[in-house]
């Protein structure tokens, strides 16, 4: 459980933990372990470090890197500088490792030695090369336990102010340049007293708690935040493999984790779920992209342990709404849904007048709460599209049942108009995804010369079941509307996803709409 007594800024927890259990361990990865007290000394250190290199309030630095431990203590290194850490998506191409550190005007960058060689490139396309510190032995200007020892392990204790930028996350868009975007220290202290009474986010003091999803990413980040914050120990997984992330759970105990949808289906297709003693967990939380409610189904029996999701965005620092570990009772008939309201944030469904809409209609999510963002990083008029009257826009079309809970049918740009129906694929794939044949499923709309879009399935058939097109339309037939089910089925190898786990439906769809000046139908 959260405890905020004595955390004013984001610069307090690992003050605080360091106080209360300086030798109980906060971070493991790699067989490398580091207690709170070694981290908060750590902290001051890269802190130190940086006023030594004369960075003032404000000022960015980036690193590029798998999840480790180094992340979590060059971040709260940077917030006590008052520096703002921008971290760059290693799946990044140069080009787009150039964009962003160029937009965020990275004066510094950490860098591990799996990333050199796209960063040799990246930086060579610069105007204003940041200087590189390597993490583990990359070509560099210095290397970084020698760059932080020369740090002192005095806390500078400067004035936070809540308006002072923590993090600087680009958002995984689809289209164009990913944006910055500006989460606060305001932002993030009410982040965390709110996380600290939504059921499913309750570490406690000595619990396990896995970080195993993509540290740049929003829920990477907030979930080592959190188990820091709660006095839990963290173990970092530097690469998502989910024969590892079985073997950590039973060798550590562990007790919490988040995942993608996306992950917990490979760990329920991993020969090593079966078998394994899976009896330490106490919760997954999970996010980012729709579920499909077989698989959701299946996952809670096999883990025997609460499930939570969470819907949200970068934007909003992960919060809006959760679905409780109580709603994930089949009976309620609410595992579609993606909850309620988290306590504190306000969220309606309005049309496209901006007025809120009758329950049960579908319109588009907007959030209201002290965790929405400052604003995209030197882009006023994309804050300015975003957040209007101080309602973010999400984008997602949703609805709201008369009990309160939220269903997400899918991005506003991603539905389909077929015959003059709205489609929103994510209800599509739910449908298809219970399919004994269905390993995974993406659905998009594609041109047709009669209903302007027509429905398609593209298909990744489990090892060694058929590739059959017509018994997957059959199934989906009986469980949506006719004008819902697919008229055609694709089967591949891959389904193109972003790191959080979002279909890139664009991808998808591109070769099917190349050649039009319009991809709607």
């Amino acid at each position: 459980m959260i405890d905020m007594t004595g955390v004013e800024t984001m610069a307090d927890p690992p003050r605080v933990q360091a106080r209360l259990r300086p030798d109980a361990v906060a971070y493991e990865c790699d067989g490398r372990s580091v207690t709170f007290a070694e981290f908060d000394a750590r902290t001051n250190r890269v802190a130190d470090r940086l006023l030594m290199e004369g960075f003032r309030p404000g000022d960015r630095i980036a690193i590029l890197a798998k999840n480790s431990e180094l992340f979590f203590e060059i971040l709260f290194g940077a917030i006590k500088a008052r520096v703002t850490l921008a971290p760059v998506n290693f799946r990044l191409a140069p080009p787009e490792i150039a964009y962003t550190l160029e937009d965020a005007g990275a004066k510094l960058l950490f860098l591990s030695k799996d990333f050199e060689e796209p960063a040799r490139k990246a930086l060579a396309q610069l105007k204003s090369r940041p200087k590189v510190i390597a993490l583990d032995g990359a070509a560099s200007d210095a290397d970084y336990p020698a760059w932080r020892a020369q740090g002192a392990a005095i806390d500078p204790m400067l004035p936070i102010g809540p308006d002072d930028d923590v993090l600087q996350l680009y958002t995984s868009g689809t289209t164009g340049h990913p944006k910055g975007v500006q989460l606060t220290n305001a932002n993030y202290l009410a982040f965390l007293r709110i996380a600290s009474v939504v059921p499913g986010f309750d570490f406690n003091v000595g619990e396990t708690v896995l970080n195993a999803m993509p540290q740049f990413h929003v829920a990477g980040a907030n979930i080592g935040i959190i188990a820091l914050s709660s006095g839990s120990r963290t173990i970092v997984l530097r690469d998502l493999i989910p024969s590892a992330i079985i073997d950590l759970i039973q060798r550590e105990r562990v007790n919490h984790a988040f995942f993608v949808p996306a992950v917990i289906m490979m760990l329920m297709q991993a020969p090593e779920i079966d078998g394994a003693d899976l009896s330490s967990m106490k919760s997954i939380s999970y996010g980012a992209s729709p579920i499909a409610e077989d698989l959701l189904v299946r996952a809670r029996q096999r883990f025997g342990c609460d499930f939570l999701q969470l819907y949200g965005m970068t934007e909003t620092a992960g919060a809006a709404t959760y679905l409780p570990p109580a709603a994930h009772d089949p009976a309620l008939g609410k595992l579609r849904s993606c909850g309620v309201a988290w306590p504190g944030i306000d969220v309606e469904v309005r049309g496209p007048d901006g007025k809120p809409v009758p329950v049960g209609e579908v319109g588009e999510i907007y959030i209201r709460a002290p965790m929405v963002m400052k604003g995209y990083w030197n882009k006023p008029e994309a804050t300015a599209e975003a957040i209007q009257g101080g309602w973010y826009r999400s984008g997602d079309a949703a609805y709201q049942d008369a009990e309160g809970y939220f269903y997400i049918h899918d991005r506003v740009k991603d539905m389909i108009v077929t015959g003059g129906e709205n489609v929103y694929p994510a209800e599509v794939e739910n449908a298809i995804f219970g399919h004994p044949d269905v390993a995974d499923v993406a659905v998009i709309g594609v041109p047709d010369e009669k209903w302007g879009e027509a429905v398609k399935a593209i298909v990744i058939a489990k090892p060694g079941a058929p590739q059959d097109a017509a018994s997957i339309i059959a199934w989906a037939r009986e469980r949506v509307a006719n004008y819902k089910v697919p008229k055609s089925v694709d089967f591949v190898a891959a389904i193109p996803r972003n790191p959080s786990g979002k279909i890139l439906r664009r991808e998808l769809r591109a070769p099917f709409w190349e050649g039009r000046t319009r991809m709607v139908g």
